[in-house]
């Protein structure tokens, strides 16, 4: 996998001691891209997604993944891989994605792996970075038009669903 970077013990990148993969690579460009040196394909550090998993679950005060980039959904295969490795070992999965709910929804129903990763993320930070929309007052996404989305509440229902309140996956605090 191309990363951007790896973050241990995040704590603004979703609720609790995050552990953060940033994606190398998107095609988005948002104006005002809060990590524009993510957003070249060829560059950051290629690394095995095992490796990535090691140190991701090497640390007991993680409470959780978050998948944020560059673009994630770029990379959806090696992204599933840790997903998947978070979720067996307890962890909560957030991604940040410049990709709204429906567009990755779409998407999945031609790449299979963008459909895998979408299923395995609780909450999912959705829709680009809008300079016009900034807010510093909003939590866990920087413009208006961004959401704070339940994934599977959303995709049992077939539309985006606004996560509210608290939110509980295997025990572990999500969101409040």
């Amino acid at each position: 996998m191309r990363v951007a970077g790896l973050i241990q013990d995040s704590i603004v990148d979703g609720p609790g001691f995050r552990f953060v993969v940033f994606a190398q690579g998107c095609t988005i460009n948002c104006a005002g891209c809060h990590n524009p040196e993510a957003q070249d394909p060829f560059g950051g550090t290629e690394m095995p997604a095992g490796g990535i998993i090691t140190e991701m679950l090497g640390n007991p005060l993680t409470d959780g993944l978050t998948l944020s980039g560059g673009e994630p959904f770029l990379q959806a295969a090696a992204c599933a891989m840790i997903a998947t490795a978070a979720r067996e070992g307890g962890l909560d999965v957030w991604a940040f994605s410049g990709f709204t709910f429906e567009r990755l929804v779409e998407l999945a129903r031609s790449d299979h792996e963008v459909g895998e990763l979408l299923g395995l993320i609780d909450v999912l930070v959705d829709g680009p970075f809008i300079v016009s929309q900034r807010s510093l007052l909003l939590k866990w996404r920087g413009s208006r038009n961004q959401r704070v989305l339940d994934v599977p509440r959303s995709m049992a229902a077939g539309e985006a669903v606004v996560l509210s309140g608290e939110m509980r996956h295997g025990g572990r605090y999500a969101y409040s």
